[in-house]
């Protein structure tokens, strides 16, 4: 997608915001406020709780000329994709939506969650290439993973899954992603963890207390200097129990704030203040 021109300063006042069903955990508020607010652009981003019903209203309110674009998180990625007049090539391929683009009344879709986990993967990776990841899951967060790994070079993906099908399906629609399916089971795990230089949870498992997309155990498996991941942006049972491995660890935060940043500047043309960002997203995620 082209840039936008940047935004004139003592232009607006504009609106932006998070389009969800549930938003009010969404940190989205508290990393572009600040970052508006410090490069002087008049613009408010809230929380606009939205049912499924009520998506077509919300995103013919998109191109009203106060609106700069919005944010779209679950579990509306893929349904406001018809209703929008051009998605990006990124977006197509990944087949969701997470950021939405007023240019004139006109609405363009993108997905900005490949670049964000892409940051993240190369920051935690430090200049090194594993030849083989492996990750757990495979609903619409490990598409967007699949690619980003992609895009770093990864040799090898692996999806696993406990229903297979939906493994082999994703590894379809992603081709010539370099990846493959398999069945999440222990005996699989026991042949794929040493291979995997990284190991990522796409999975749902991880946000509540005592929650394990696969047994602490297992982690044992990989290569010492393997990196875990996992898109929770707190420190979860996986990211505690591969630490106390001695692996490398990440979490979802730096993916949800370059992802954010990458939307931010779409929207207003400017480069975003990165640390800023970060730095609001871990107080408002240690204040919760």
């Amino acid at each position: 997608m082209a840039e936008r021109t940047p935004l004139a300063l003592d232009a607006g006042p504009y609106r932006l915001g998070v389009i969800g069903d549930p938003v009010a955990h969404s940190l989205s508020p508290a990393l572009h406020q600040p970052a508006l607010n410090e490069l002087g652009i008049a613009a408010t981003y809230e929380r606009w709780h939205t049912a499924a019903s009520d998506i077509p209203e919300r995103i013919r309110g998109l191109r009203a000329p106060d609106v700069l674009g919005a944010s779209v998180t679950v579990p509306h990625k893929i349904a406001v994709m018809p209703l929008l007049d051009e998605i990006s090539a990124t977006a197509l391929r990944a087949g969701a939506v997470n950021t939405i683009v007023n240019r004139d009344g006109r609405l363009i879709g993108d997905n900005t969650d490949i670049y964000g986990f892409g940051v993240t993967v190369a920051e935690a990776l430090a200049g090194e290439r594993p030849k083989t990841a492996l990750v757990l899951g495979a609903g619409g967060a490990a598409r967007a993973v699949v690619l980003a790994l992609e895009e770093a070079g990864i040799a090898e993906i692996v999806v696993a899954n406990r229903a297979i099908d939906r493994a082999a399906k994703l590894a379809r629609d992603l081709e010539p992603a370099p990846s493959r399916a398999v069945e999440l089971t222990d005996a699989v795990l026991a042949e794929e963890l040493p291979r995997a230089g990284i190991l990522v949870n796409a999975t749902s498992l991880g946000w509540h207390a005592g929650e394990m997309p696969i047994k602490a155990e297992w982690l044992d498996l990989l290569p010492d200097d393997a990196v875990v991941a996992d898109l929770t942006y707190r420190d979860t049972g996986l990211l505690l129990a591969a630490a106390e491995c001695g692996l490398r660890t990440a979490d979802g935060l730096p993916m949800l704030v370059h992802q954010g940043a990458r939307a931010f500047t779409l929207w207003t043309g400017r480069a975003a203040p990165v640390e800023t960002m970060l730095n609001a997203a871990r107080a408002a995620r240690d204040s919760g």
